[in-house]
């Protein structure tokens, strides 16, 4: 018997071999000289197959128009590092509610915490979304995550310049630019644009992955309601 070490398989030897996958790999057995390819659950399959039975007659026109606007989101941003969309208000909000969050934690973790805050929240939405099984929302979320991913990208890319305007909460206290206080900290200052070019092959693999999944989401309600 030849299967991948890392699915996990439970043997009893009876009258008939029995096969038991937890998760989906694929088992090759040679049994009497025959060689055998089955899978006993696959995530995967599955997923796609529930996807599938949710977008069944689900109306799509609002669903594309969604994606459509987030393709014009993801060609500016390719053109332009300093294109703000209008999820900047919403992000830049979270931003700022993630420094009131984890202010009692400490400077550099109540600084670092705009950041992590405002990219954590659509993970977490993600995670909502899968829940309730909102296959097209999952799109959404990446496509969030990339909006996110290119405003935190152009902050590190300011860090030595300085540049960009910055706010503070309500007004209060002197203004600090997060990603110059921590890429100094870190001794990381001159790798700025560096780790900004990484962020951003981030933002666009995230909103690849969102425009590809809401496509195939659409495209299979639109072909639902064909059938």
């Amino acid at each position: 018997m030849i299967f991948n070490k890392r699915a996990y398989l439970v043997l009893q030897k009876s009258a008939t071999l029995e096969i038991s996958l937890r998760i989906g790999y694929k088992v090759h057995m040679t049994h009497n000289g025959e060689q055998r390819s089955f899978y006993k659950y696959n995530f995967f399959t599955s997923f796609l197959e529930n996807a599938r039975e949710w977008c069944g007659g689900r109306f799509w026109p609002l669903r594309l128009l969604l994606l459509i606007y987030f393709l014009f989101v993801f060609v500016n941003h390719m053109r332009d590092p300093m294109y703000q969309s209008w999820f900047k208000p919403i992000n830049l909000g979270i931003h700022e509610l993630g420094h009131l969050i984890f202010r009692p934690f400490g400077e550099f973790v109540m600084i670092l915490g705009g950041t992590f805050w405002q990219c954590i929240a659509p993970v977490v939405s993600f995670f909502m979304f899968y829940k309730q099984k909102d296959y097209f929302a999952l799109a959404i979320s990446f496509c969030w995550l990339s909006t996110n991913f290119y405003d935190v990208a152009t902050y590190i890319a300011d860090a030595r310049a300085q540049a960009l305007p910055l706010v503070t909460p309500f007004g209060i206290g002197a203004i600090i630019h997060d990603w110059n206080y921590m890429l100094s900290r870190l001794g990381l200052l001159e790798s700025d644009t560096a780790i900004a070019a990484f962020v951003r092959l981030l933002a666009a693999v995230s909103m690849l992955a969102g425009l590809v999944w809401g496509s195939w989401t659409v495209a299979t309600m639109i072909k639902s309601r064909q059938a």
